[in-house]
This record gives structure tokens, sequence and C-alpha cells, in this order.
């Protein structure tokens, strides 16, 4: 039985679905061996992959799609670091726990801030061409939360294509680097000891369309990126549907802070029908559209094209149908607030007005402003009929990162021996209850070095794979678009009792058709509803606002709620919360 809560964390889990501890598939038909296997290939894959390399393990990297098709190269705004002799890391500390709302873990924040800027002198060293003033030195902005100019950038919005080829330059570079693509990584393997000892996997090509196979390794480092798919309206790509924490979860691991899911204040609002601009009609056709193609089948995903908040700390204001610059009064450092505080704002004033976006003033800025400091933004625009220099931008809310995921401690070890997690799809304690902005990237690199470090110094031995027992089960392919639709009303920018509780019926009924056979489909389905039912449980348990989360029924933080939601799958498939308070 799920433990019993005490004072205001009392109180039951809405019915939810019962949850697999495996997925149905058939046992691997091919093995290979490897020292790590490193799944995913974003800035958190492939750092840890080059330093473990660096520490002298042969490193097998599984993603996917394509090596570069995750989440970092769409990353725009930069990397935040102590740069500048006038900044410090205390400074940098400070702005990162206000952004957390009280949630922050401070040693995770210290190692974070402090190590930062050795690890972007690394990325310099790979290869990373950043933006630089005519001197030479690194131009630095400055982006929501933050008090000082400590954000580097590339290409100026295009910071993680940037990073990301960089990266993929020198993986290639390195033949004790083996990459794995079109593959999707079902469960973990694990020894007689409970050890993680490798993963299961589906390789497109490779046998019928069902075909499993297997990695053993001595460790297994989960860096698969967000869950954003789980939302309607997403700026991450089709493949971020939250697999690392599904497999976590399955694998007995614990997440945290799930119910903190950052909400992006200013993705580019695309309509699906007759879309008017400033009395010009607009293209429609809907957003930029992805797709995971694995197995025979095509699993389609909306991709909606971000708008950074770097065109915001170069002075872009937000305005409301009135012309009205409705951030100003709400906050003190106005359109520059933490991410939460403007997603709240931009979603009020929109229910308020009846309007599906607000709008976004950049016209001020310049055409060689916009053209030079912002030419993703600029071209992303223009593709919909819109033209920044002369018109304003329609901009809406949209599921953009997970502060939550996979614990893991200061070396990036999970509940689960052997199993490491990084990036998008762990929870270091860095954040909070809200990301700052562009820490993302900087945890990345941080505690893929530290993973690789920790892992050098533990020399971890090989263990002999045992077959997962059960049956396991999948979900039908039907309920992806549902669990987006039910997902996006109840447990999204605004949430309530009432609102979660519909959610957790709509995931059950979901939950209850289980008649898929074993593919792609069904098992990314199935990992969508373990991790949708997950943040709805923490959102549910949690009846306070606080940072990314916010209860229209509890509308204020409560210092009872200073402490984390933990959530881990029971032996027969029910969801178990712990409760563990702030000292």
């Amino acid at each position: 039985m799920p433990p019993v809560f005490t004072g205001p964390q009392a109180g039951a889990l809405p019915h939810l679905p019962r949850l697999p501890r495996r997925l149905r598939a058939e046992a691997p038909s091919w093995t290979e061996t490897t020292d790590v296997c490193v799944i995913g290939s974003g800035v958190a894959g492939l750092t840890c992959a080059l330093n473990l390399r660096q520490a002298g393990f042969h490193v097998t990297v599984v993603t996917k799609v394509r090596i570069d098709d995750g989440s970092t190269r769409w990353a725009q705004g930069g990397v935040a670091a102590v740069l500048d002799p006038l900044d410090s890391p205390e400074a940098h500390a400070r702005d990162t726990q206000i952004a957390g709302v009280g949630l922050c873990d401070p040693a995770a924040v210290d190692v974070t801030v402090t190590e930062g800027p050795q690890r972007i002198a690394d990325l310099i060293h790979l290869g990373t061409e950043f933006d630089r003033h005519p001197d030479g030195s690194l131009q630095l902005t400055r982006e929501g939360g933050h008090r000082a100019r400590r954000i580097v950038h590339a290409g100026g919005d295009a910071t993680g294509a940037e990073i990301q080829r960089a990266l993929h330059s020198a993986v290639l570079r390195d033949p004790w680097i083996r990459i794995i693509e079109h593959a999707m990584v079902l469960d973990l393997l694990t020894d007689a000891r409970g050890h993680a000892a490798g993963v299961s996997l589906h390789v497109l090509g490779e046998g019928v369309e069902y075909g499993v196979g297997g990695v053993e390794a001595r460790a297994v480092v989960l860096a698969t990126g967000g869950l954003g798919q789980i939302f309607q309206s997403t700026t991450n790509p089709s493949v971020s549907i939250g697999d690392g924490v599904a497999l976590a979860l399955r694998a007995g691991a614990t997440v945290t802070d799930l119910e903190f899911v950052q909400f992006h204040p200013t993705s580019l609002f695309v309509a699906g029908g007759d879309l008017r601009l400033n009395g010009t009609p607009g293209p429609g056709g809907g957003s930029a559209a992805g797709g995971t193609e694995l197995g025979s089948e095509v699993i389609s995903g909306d991709r909606q094209p971000l708008i950074s908040e770097a065109l915001r700390g170069e002075g872009a204001h937000l305005r409301d149908f009135s012309g009205d610059r409705f951030m100003v009064g709400v906050h003190e450092l106005a359109e520059l607030a933490p991410r939460d505080v403007v997603a709240k704002a931009i979603t009020s004033r929109m229910i308020a007005e009846g309007k599906p976006h607000m709008w976004l003033d950049a016209r001020h800025l310049g055409r060689d402003m916009l053209e030079h400091r912002f030419p993703t933004i600029t071209a992303s625009c223009r593709a919909i009929g819109v033209d920044p220099v002369t018109d304003l931008i329609p901009v809406a809310p949209a599921a953009h990162y997970s502060s939550g995921g996979v614990r893991t401690d200061l070396h990036g070890r999970t509940s689960v021996p052997g199993l490491y997690a990084a990036g998008e799809a762990a929870c270091t304690g860095l954040h909070g209850a809200n990301r700052l902005a562009s820490n993302s990237l900087l945890e990345a690199l941080v505690f893929a070095q530290r993973i690789a470090d920790g892992l050098a110094e533990s020399k971890p031995s090989p263990g002999v794979p045992e077959l997962p027992e059960g049956e396991g089960s999948v979900c039908s392919t039907t309920s992806r678009a549902p669990l987006q639709e039910a997902m996006t009303a109840g447990a999204g920018v605004l949430r309530s009792e009432a609102s979660l509780e519909a959610t957790a019926a709509s995931l059950t009924a979901l939950g209850d058709n289980v008649s898929g056979r074993p593919r792609p489909a069904t098992w990314e389905a199935t990992n969508l509803l373990t991790v949708a039912a997950a943040v709805t449980a923490a959102a549910h348990r949690r009846r306070e606002t606080r940072g990314s989360h916010w209860r229209e029924d509890h509308p204020e933080a409560a210092d009872a709620w200073l402490g984390h939601l933990c959530l881990s799958i029971s032996s027969d498939g029910e969801l178990e919360t712990t409760w563990e308070p702030i000292a």
C-alpha cells in the first residue's frame, strides 16, 4: 500500500492506471557488449560519452532517431556561466535559488555554478564557436531571472545547434564510441545483484518490426531528454516522450519533482486554420511537425517553434490585444521575470481576453538586430507570414522543460546501482520548482563530467543480465492523442484538484486498453501513459502554487510544502509517493 502521509500532505491519490514493470517484448535475439551504454545523443549524452572515453571506457551511444534529432539543437538562448569578472558564482547561485522557489539543492547549485565556467572552456576546446566581440571576448547576454549578463551564445540564437555540431564531430573522431541510431530502448537489464547490466532495445531494420536486441554494459546512463510530448503543445521534438523516466520507474528507480513542468512563455503561436496576423491572413497549416520513424510506423509529434527568452533579454516587450505591456507591475523584472511568472501572466491574460495568444513586440530592436542576432527566430516568424521587423509576433506558452526527473546524487547515480541519469531526464536538485533560463545545458555539461569521474573512480565490474520476470504489457496506439488532450486540459499551465482528477480518470480509461501488440508505437504509448500518470499524481498531491506548478484551488505557496514528492512503481503496478521535507 502507498505510504499514508500526515499533515498537509495527507490524502489519497486519484485513481490512476496500473502501470507495467516491464514492456511486453521478445527476449533479445542478439547482444553486444560495451563498458558503458549511454542512452541519448544530446548535450548530456554526447558529453558524457566523450568524458567516459577520457576515463578509458568503451562507450555505446544509443539514440532514438538520428544523432542530432534531440532537443539540444533547438536550444536558442545559450549557456549560463560566470565568465564576467564583475559576476560571481554566488550571484549565479542566488538567481538559481530564487527561480527554484525554495526547492533547489544547495549542493547541486554550488557544484553547477562553480564548475560551469570550466565546462564552457571544455566546449571551446572541442571547437564550439561561441559569438564574440571584435576584440575576441565572448558576447554575454541576459535572460529571465538573471541579474547579470552571463549567457554565452552561438550563431545568434542557434546555440544548441553549434554545441551539437561540435560534440557530434568530436564523437565521430573517436573510434571507440559506437553509435546505434534509430534505436528505441525498452527496459533496463539487471544482474543477480540488482545492478544495471545493460538494456533491451529495438533497432529499425534489425529483423522484424518487433524484434529486440540487447546491449550489455557495466553501467547505463539515461540522457533521454524531456517529456513535453505528453502535452498537445510543446517546444520539444517528437522524440521527447519521457522514455528515460518511464524506463527508470519500471526498473524500480525513484523519480522526483515531476509536477514542475516548465511551460515556455513564448512559443510561436501557429493556428491550424485561418490565422490573421496584424490584419494579414497567415498561411495556417499547423505547427512544425516531426515524426519518430521506428519500425514500420511513423509516430507523429508536433514541436512549436520557440521564441527565445533572449529576445526579451535584448528588450522585446509583451503586449495584450489593447497594446498594453501587461508584465509591467506584475514583477519587478517585467518581461524578464522567471518563466513561470511570465507563463502564468500570459495564460491569465489570454483567458481574460478570450484570445488564443498574446503579442511580443520586437519591432523597436530594428532589422539589423533581429536578422543577425536572432536569425532562427526571424526565419521561423517569416515562415508563417510574420515579419518581426514590422509585425507583432503571436506567442503562447508551450510545455518546454521538466525540472523533475530520475532522482540522482551529485555524481548522477540513481537509486538503482549502476544506473545513472543526466540532462533533462535527471533531477539533480539544481532547478527546484522552476529552472532558471539557460541553466539546462550547463547542468548537462557539469553532471556529464561528474558521472564520468564517478565511474572512473568506482570502476564497476560487469554483471550477467538476467531476463526480467513477467509478461509485461503495452497500450494501444490510439491512446496518444486523447492522452495529450487530457494532460493539456487538466495538468497543463493551470491545474486544480478537479481538473487533475478528470485527467486521472481519462488516463485510467486509456490504461484499460492494453490490447496493443508489442511494436514501437505501442511501446511509446506505454511510456507516455507511465510518465503522464506520474506527472498527474505529483501535481495532484502538491496542494500549493510554487514555481512552474500552479494550482488554481491553492494559489499561494506554503512553507509546509517545502519538500520533494518522490514517486516509484510498486511490484503490483501502483504509483507510490513519499514525502521528503527540506530541513
